[in-house]
């Protein structure tokens, strides 16, 4: 038996493939960064519920540019991390400088434990930069009236959450930065791409620039290039660097069918809103762990994780999955405990891994599987059938 699953399927769909025919049949149509770019950062801003916005390569590059502005705006120091993300999170932190304290994840939302976070805050904390794993929130009123009140910042990883909410307010709404990614396997594609997103004008001229190179004439402020240019009144206006910063600009392409695709967003991760709930209310509670907090979720993947350690069990699992040709992810978001990854070996002890014991569990005994507009609820019975079954 075969039920066909990958982890995604059909998320650019033909009509946003024909919007970029249409737009190339143009007479020499700009294909670099340019109208379509801003008309897409403009309608992702509306969408989220933010002032400004800023469109990238990539989810990786967005990481990497809000640590750059960070650094320039407030300095290094310490920045509070998960263990339960993807490399670039980290990777980018330690990349522009700063270093890394990480903190376990509570169970319930695969984010980090916000009892945690708050232990670990000193007079070194720069920002604290959460994930919000696989669609479910990680946030609590208790953390965000702490990091006001130490004005500490926020940087919210949304990448893989696009449209959860807390406290019906959409995440990357929070945080003084927030982070979104356009890969294919998320909620919406522009192939690849990210976007960096903030209510703060300051923040969003040092993106702007930083995203090309440093070049002040990115900024869209008067004010900013009028100082440069007087400042600097040795260098020619078009070609003023105000940062050693990089070259993370996206395309017209990637642009429109950014905008095509948004507009049915909302629509098609209501779908993923019910898929998800339906599959842990079919999992057996005795074997699998089906609390997660639903509330305000929106999963573009299906989280299962064994309640039990059980290491015989989870082979099973993962057999039982390669045998239906059910794709899965072991350790679910980026390959589980980061700290157990090669690249931070020069950064943390080898058994420093051990000292989080939540995320480690979800390491060794979770899963993640596609969660997708057309997946057909008969092939959620199915597998969670054939799941229940295997501990008998």
């Amino acid at each position: 038996m075969s039920l066909d699953w990958p982890l995604m399927r059909n998320n650019i769909q033909r009509e946003d493939l024909d919007v970029v025919i249409e737009f190339l049949k143009q007479d020499d149509p700009i294909l670099t960064q340019s109208s379509q770019v801003h008309a897409f950062e403009e309608e992702w801003s509306n969408w989220l519920g933010v002032k400004y916005s800023v469109f990238v390569n990539s989810g990786s590059s967005a990481n990497l540019l809000s640590m750059a502005v960070l650094r320039e705006l407030c300095g290094t120091g310490e920045v509070i991390v998960p263990t339960l993300t993807w490399v670039s999170d980290i990777a980018s932190v330690i990349q522009c400088g700063f270093d890394p304290v990480f903190v376990d994840i509570d169970p319930r939302s695969l984010g980090m434990n916000n009892d945690h976070i708050i232990q670990k805050i000193t007079s070194n904390t720069r920002a604290v930069f959460m994930t919000h794993v696989l669609g479910y929130n990680a946030l609590s009123e208790k953390l965000l009236r702490l990091l006001k009140e130490r004005n500490i910042p926020l940087i919210e990883d949304v990448c893989e959450s696009h449209g959860a909410e807390f406290s019906g307010q959409k995440l990357g709404t929070w945080g003084w930065l927030s982070n979104f990614s356009f890969y294919y396997a998320h909620h919406m594609s522009t192939i690849e791409g990210g976007m960096i997103s903030t209510n703060d004008e300051n923040a969003y001229q040092h993106l702007r620039m930083m995203r090309a190179h440093g070049m002040v004439r990115e900024s869209s402020s008067d004010d900013i290039k009028t100082k440069y240019h007087e400042q600097f009144p040795d260098l020619n206006p078009d070609f003023i660097f105000a940062f050693p910063a990089y070259n993370v600009r996206s395309t017209e392409v990637q642009a429109l069918i950014g905008r095509s695709q948004l507009k049915s967003l909302d629509q098609r991760n209501e779908v993923r809103k019910k898929n998800i709930a339906f599959f842990l209310s079919r999992l057996d509670s005795e074997i699998y762990r089906t609390d997660f907090l639903l509330e305000g979720n929106c999963n573009y993947a299906l989280t299962l994780v064994l309640k039990h350690p059980d290491v015989e069990l989870r082979d099973r699992v993962e057999n039982m999955l390669r045998s239906l040709k059910v794709e899965f992810r072991r350790g679910t978001s980026g390959g589980g405990n980061q700290i157990r990854q090669p690249y931070l070996r020069k950064y943390v002890s080898e058994t420093f891994a051990e000292d989080f014991p939540e995320v480690d569990h979800v390491h060794f005994y979770g899963f993640y599987i596609g969660n997708y507009p057309d997946l057909e609820e008969s092939k959620i019975s199915i597998l969670c059938d054939k799941l229940n079954s295997l501990s008998d």
